[in-house]
């Protein structure tokens, strides 16, 4: 690269982490709850189980992806200048599930919000994290896909219930003058297709009543055929874009990191690019579409496989509601053989994050007597300026 590369900077993936519910769902189990089969479901999506959330929520799984990826890091949560939660399954309207996942990590330095991209967030979140990294703005951002998709899904529909599961993925980029990293990114978007892929109520348009509840408006809908070509297509020309923005030629690709939707759209794509299935992850038999946790699920999956190696040139490539998508294109610079965890080391951990629980508890403690105190004290004072 040339000489004035070195002037820039770079937004490298230091850290990774993952998180799934130990709850299975299988085909089989599937078919007892609506008409179909095992056979029908794999032939058809490539996919044979799924996980599903009981306890777990959406921030809860964030923050265990979060605590890997920094751990895999080595950085401490107070050195988090900002966390991005991609997510169209938040744990509430606001407050934002990046705050609490924030908060619950005891990152007190950090900004915190959500990203709503459907399954191309991650990829949004990746590519603004980079940018804000490259613009000097800030050194070390957490970037994380977590959804319960399980939450949102009408279990009678069959054409929606057998693709998606749960889970959540995290990386932490890091600034540096060293060239690598994200190298380029490419986002798009087609509101015309946004009926194609959505829920239809509990926003403001539509808002929650007792009709939209009974016609089941708060659960998936999609029209199955028309999000298939539109994947095929934007898999493949965005992945092309980005890059070419890289300057990096398909042959020099190492690995296509796509999202986990469907196998026959992966199998599509990587045919059309010329790619042999060594350089193409699918994790997607074991977890479904896991929306915007899908493809920092695979690249985890991918580097403990050890298929991700320094020097390799990746593309993340995904595309959800909205229409939307993305694509990434990266260079991997850091190794990948995780650190052994010492007793001491996990024993510091679990001791920093029960630490910021109990932080947590006291400023909400602080914050109601706080209040309390102000409301008695304004009382006495408009008492005594009425006996004036």
């Amino acid at each position: 690269m040339s000489a004035n590369n070195h002037h820039q900077r770079y937004a490298h993936i230091v850290g990774w982490g993952k998180y799934v519910p130990s709850n299975i769902l299988t085909n089989d189990e599937l078919a007892k709850r609506v008409d179909t089969s095992d056979v029908w479901i794999r032939e058809r999506t490539g996919i044979r189980e799924r996980r599903i959330a009981t306890k777990e929520t959406t921030a809860s799984m964030a923050l265990y992806a979060a605590q890997d990826a920094l751990e895999v890091a080595d950085v401490s949560p107070n050195e988090i200048d900002l966390v991005i939660v991609a997510t169209s399954t938040p744990e509430y309207i606001f407050p934002a599930t990046a705050s609490i996942v924030q908060d619950q990590l005891g990152a007190q330095s950090a900004g915190a919000f959500d990203l709503s991209a459907a399954c191309s967030g991650f990829v949004y979140g990746l590519s603004v994290g980079a940018s804000m990294i490259r613009a000097g703005t800030y050194n070390n951002v957490l970037v994380i896909g977590s959804e319960t998709f399980s939450r949102i899904i009408n279990w009678k529909d069959r054409t929606t219930c057998i693709l998606f599961g749960d889970g959540a993925g995290a990386v932490l980029l890091r600034g540096s003058d060293e060239f690598g990293g994200v190298l380029s990114s490419v986002l798009g978007s087609d509101g015309s297709g946004g009926e194609l892929l959505e829920v239809p109520a509990g926003g403001s348009r539509n808002p929650a009543s007792i009709e939209t509840v009974m016609a089941n408006l708060h659960t998936v809908r999609m029209n199955g055929r028309e999000v298939y070509r539109f994947a095929t297509r934007v898999m493949v020309d965005a992945t092309k874009q980005a890059l070419q923005k890289a300057n990096i030629p398909l042959s020099e690709l190492d690995m296509l990191v796509p999202h986990q939707a469907n196998a026959r759209i992966i199998d599509y794509a990587a045919k059309a690019l010329n790619l042999p299935p060594e350089k193409v992850i699918k994790n997607l038999d074991r977890y479904g579409n896991t929306s915007a946790a899908s493809i920092p699920l695979a690249l985890v999956e991918a580097i403990e496989e050890k298929r991700v190696n320094p020097g390799d040139h990746l593309v993340f490539v995904g595309f959800g509601g909205g229409l939307s998508w993305g694509a990434c294109a990266l260079e991997w610079t850091e190794p990948t053989i995780k650190r052994a965890t010492t007793p001491q080391r996990a024993a510091q951990s679990r001791l920093r994050y029960q630490w910021a629980h109990v932080k947590s508890f006291g400023h909400r403690v602080l914050r109601r007597v706080d209040a309390g105190v102000s409301h008695t004290l304004d009382r006495i004072e408009g008492s005594k300026n009425g006996d004036e």
